[in-house]
């Protein structure tokens, strides 16, 4: 048993190391949002320091990650995902995804929207793709505005300023993908 933990904690260095480039951090920066010095990062990574739980907690958080994507556990044999919707700025948000560093899932339901009234716009880094299950929305990018039917759907650069709602006082629902590394993602007909 200890020969199979030692062997699950030497396979950590690896992966840590592995997404702290995929998602383009410097030590410094993952050490200023973690609180974890920069050394102790450095030894973590090399595998020259065995990483305590609370070291893998504040870096699962840093990544968006699970500790079980940190340290390699295996998938659990039931795939479904049991989401739990939470609310922001009147919308419904349904992860559709476990936690996971590269690319997140959503179902969205976007309340009724006057149709005249401003859309808020942020950006960050990423790519986005939004996919329109029913109803209508707007879509502002930069300063143009694109309403998205159903069954269409759109991606672009999430450092550009975007926001979506509603296109009408109805409301509509999206499958909303986002991705800190979006070029890298493809989709293929099966």
């Amino acid at each position: 048993m200890a020969d199979d933990l030692g062997t699950v904690l030497d396979a950590v260095a690896p992966r840590l190391r592995a997404l702290r480039n995929r998602r383009g951090y410097t030590l410094a920066e993952l050490s200023a949002e973690t609180g974890i010095s920069v050394s102790t990062l450095s030894r973590l990574e090399s595998g020259l320091r065995k990483p305590t739980l609370d070291l893998l907690i504040r870096l699962a958080g840093a990544y968006r990650a699970s500790l079980d994507d940190l340290v390699g556990a295996p998938q659990i044999a039931d795939p479904r995902i049991h989401p739990k919707p939470f609310y922001r700025n009147g919308r419904a948000i349904i992860p559709l995804t476990r936690q996971n560093p590269d690319l997140h899932a959503y179902k969205i339901v976007l309340p009724g929207h006057p149709p005249d009234a401003p859309l808020e716009r942020g950006a960050h880094e990423g790519y986005d793709w939004v996919y329109v299950l029913s109803g209508r929305i707007r879509l502002a990018l930069g300063d143009e505005e694109t309403v998205l039917e159903t069954g269409e759907a759109a991606e672009f650069d999430t450092r550009m300023p975007h926001g979506f709602a509603s296109a009408s006082e109805e409301p509509a629902e999206v499958i909303n993908l986002l991705s800190t590394q979006g070029e890298r993602m493809h989709l293929r007909n099966g």
